[in-house]
């Protein structure tokens, strides 16, 4: 863990171990340096004044890794590009429910995605990631970042690991592998990347050129609550903190977090690059933790009796719920081996496009919107919304059908979630 050194970082209490839902509610916050308020009040500044001229030049050194003896081992408050003390509380909260050395928070989820690869990869160098991914983050890696000499190989995500390593071996025939990038379960097809046989690549990858590539999961459908990645050897997991750590579809943001040595280069370029977030949001966010657990919870609870009753509709053709996996195929291994919650996010299969119009413009309760992860079910045609951007041929290899539905179960009552696709689907 990250700053165990203050007594406002509590991890144990006489031999306890406290859980990471009580540790949201006051770890990394003292209320003494803020007028005894039990919530951290927002600091709107840009900068910071320092006690000393030598202070100001120590955390210059220390933040730009020019660190001499006798400085201080993190940079203290210098300026809101780098760091803040709302910035400050949310990275040591964000670190504790993944077991992470460091987290750093940014603007958006693609913020933390784009400045994390490009911190990691290099030009010249390739990228393995499973596809499919979020479709910004495909965008990212197959329409971008070549124009910076960083090239991509891709394996799907429901790939067996013969099939991962033939993908690596074609990966190093055009240069250095630098990072495996991969999103499990995969929006919006819910398929699972085998995160231990991505491990053993990795490895595999080492021993033939010489350095091991880092691995990084955009851990966001899951996570914090239901799936911990670097425990199964991941080094950064990137999320996009609007969906189930904002959870209430008011806030844009996006973190990466894992071992402080990848992590170094990350913090590093965020702050050349300004890709940090604001204080206020930062606040906001320390207000969803709190919640993160019961809130995730409760939808993976209505999820489940949603999903069943779109399994067992006639007009639904495919329901890609994880809790259907069923036993004894790879699928449910990977399932059973790397995740603790089935989650609330799924899709469905409609006949066509038209159909699932349909039924989507009937819909009375649910909001029709992108995005995931909030109190309130959201539900979307990504085809033609959030993946929109990537290829319709690589769509089609992906396993999109035309009539692919999203849905992200809320909070709600999930009864009244079921009448209201009943009804919707009779529209279809």
């Amino acid at each position: 863990m990250s700053k165990p050194d203050k007594p406002y970082r509590k991890h144990a209490v006489a031999g306890h171990t406290l859980s990471p839902e009580t540790q949201m509610m006051s770890y990394g916050y003292d209320p003494k340096l803020s007028e005894m308020s039990i919530k951290p009040p927002i600091f709107l500044t840009s900068t910071f004044a320092f006690e000393t001229a030598e202070a100001g030049a120590s955390f210059f050194r220390v933040a730009l890794g020019q660190a001499e003896e006798g400085d201080p081992e993190s940079a203290g408050l210098m300026y809101s590009r780098f760091n803040n003390p709302n910035m400050e509380v949310l990275e040591d909260r964000l670190a504790l429910y993944d077991a992470a050395e460091e987290a750093a928070v940014f603007s958006s989820g693609m913020a933390a995605i784009s400045t994390t690869l490009m911190a990691l990869a290099h030009s010249g160098s390739v990228i393995l990631q499973s596809t499919p991914l979020y479709g910004g983050t495909e965008s990212l890696l197959r329409k971008f970042l070549p124009n910076y000499g960083i090239k991509t190989v891709d394996f799907f995500a429901a790939a067996s690991e013969a099939e991962i390593r033939e993908a690596a071996e074609s990966a190093m025939a055009l240069g250095p592998v630098s990072v495996i990038y991969t999103e499990t379960p995969t929006n919006p097809t819910n398929d699972l990347v085998d995160l231990a046989a991505c491990n053993r690549i990795a490895d595999m990858i080492a021993e033939m050129q010489g350095k091991r590539p880092w691995i990084v999961v955009d851990n966001t459908f899951l996570g914090p609550v239901g799936q911990a990645p670097l425990k199964l050897g991941a080094d950064v997991l990137v999320y996009s903190l609007t969906k189930y750590v904002g959870g209430h579809s008011d806030l844009i943001a996006g973190s990466a977090l894992g071992a402080s040595e990848p992590m170094a280069l990350v913090r590093g370029l965020r702050g050349y690059l300004g890709t940090n977030l604001d204080p206020h949001t930062c606040w906001m966010l320390l207000r969803s933790l709190e919640t993160v657990k019961i809130r995730m919870d409760a939808a993976a609870l209505g999820a489940e009796k949603v999903a069943a009753f779109l399994r067992d509709h006639p007009k639904v053709k495919r329901v890609r719920y994880l809790g259907f996996l069923g036993e004894g195929n790879r699928d449910a291994e990977v399932f059973k081996t790397q995740c603790i919650s089935a989650g609330s996010t799924f899709a469905f299969d409609l006949a066509d496009e038209a159909s699932a119009f349909r039924m989507l413009n009937a819909l009375q309760v649910m909001k029709l919107a992108v995005s995931l992860g909030g109190t309130e079910t959201l539900i979307c045609h990504p085809g033609s919304t959030t993946h929109r951007g990537v290829d319709p041929e690589l769509r089609k290899r992906q396993g999109f059908s035309e009539g692919l539905v999203r849905i992200s179960v809320g909070i709600e009552n999930p009864d009244d979630l079921i009448a209201d696709l009943a009804q919707a689907l009779d529209k279809a």
